[in-house]
């Protein structure tokens, strides 16, 4: 195996720098490979920048130059951009998987950046002109600056299939990166855009459920969840273009806590969903996985799924 050249390790170096002078805080990955260069948790030396206390990559990126030099001076480190501390939305957009074993569940699946481009038509909205990397396995990465006071984390497969976002608690492998299945390559544009709103009304939490009342009566609650279960699937069929994905998304959530409540069944919601989705225009593989994610959180986030 061809050992790094100290040119390699000076071009890593560079494209760290180049990343902090954005405001985008870096920290080193592992030579060639795509995770953190630090010790974790169980190996902490407790000295150092953990002095007092141990601190994981989110909070050792930086944007400090002598600390990226000094960091980049140890080996030709690959570069990964914290996207939470730099207040970034990266939407990754994928290939479908050729190996053997995946190829039976994504045969047919659009590329990521199809799918992406799809969106957008259907938003009414160009595909934003922002920074944008290639990365090795000939996906996309695309880089947005979020809105402020608003706390976005990772996603996967919530916008589109193929379509995962990374932001707080988040990283992304920086271009000027290098691994086996090739580099990670700017493409155009020099500064990230604003995440679009269409794409931030999905990636937006839902906000918390009302508590339910001590002691509900059963036959009130049901009532509510039918009357719920209307609403929802009316507004589905009515959103207008651009919207449509959104709708769906706050929908299934806001349904959710009737399912994990019991007084809706998930079988009964998923199907009034889907058909409410493609009767606005919406394909059947666009509405399962917006339904199946968006149920999943909703339930899991419910206090009442816990009880």
């Amino acid at each position: 195996m061809t050992q790094p050249t100290p040119d390699r390790r000076e071009r890593l170096l560079a494209a760290a720098l180049d990343a902090a002078e954005r405001g985008w805080r870096v920290f080193p990955l592992r030579p060639g490979g795509k995770r953190p260069a630090l010790h974790g948790e169980q190996s902490c030396p407790g000295a150092g920048a953990c002095v007092t206390g141990h601190r994981k990559w989110e909070d050792r990126a930086t944007i400090d130059p002598d600390r990226i030099r000094r960091a980049w001076s140890a080996g030709p480190f690959n570069i990964g951009v914290a996207t939470g501390p730099s207040g970034l939305v990266v939407v990754d957009l994928d290939k479908p998987k050729t190996n053997v074993q995946s190829v039976k569940g994504s045969e047919g699946t659009p590329c990521g950046v199809a799918t992406f481009e799809a969106l957008c038509e259907r938003a009414g909205q160009e595909v934003p002109a922002t920074y944008r990397t290639r990365t090795a396995s000939g996906g996309q990465h695309l880089y947005f600056t979020a809105p402020t006071g608003v706390r976005l984390t990772n996603t996967a497969g919530t916008v589109g299939p193929l379509v995962d976002t990374r932001a707080s608690g988040g990283y992304v492998v920086g271009a000027g990166s290098f691994t086996p299945a090739g580099p990670y390559e700017a493409l155009c544009a020099p500064v990230a855009a604003p995440v679009p709103g269409w794409l931030l009304s999905i990636l937006q939490p839902a906000p918390k459920p009302a508590q339910p009342q001590l002691n509900p009566v059963a036959g009130q609650s049901r009532r509510y969840a039918d009357v719920a279960l209307t609403n929802e699937t009316h507004a589905v069929m009515t959103a207008g273009d651009g919207t449509r994905n959104a709708t769906l998304l706050r929908a299934a959530r806001a349904l959710g806590r009737f399912v994990a409540t019991g007084d809706l069944d998930r079988g009964a919601v998923q199907d009034a969903l889907k058909g409410a989705g493609m009767a606005a225009g919406l394909r059947e593989y666009e509405c399962t996985p917006v339904i199946t994610s968006a149920l999943n959180w909703s339930i899991a986030h419910n206090p009442a799924a816990a009880s």
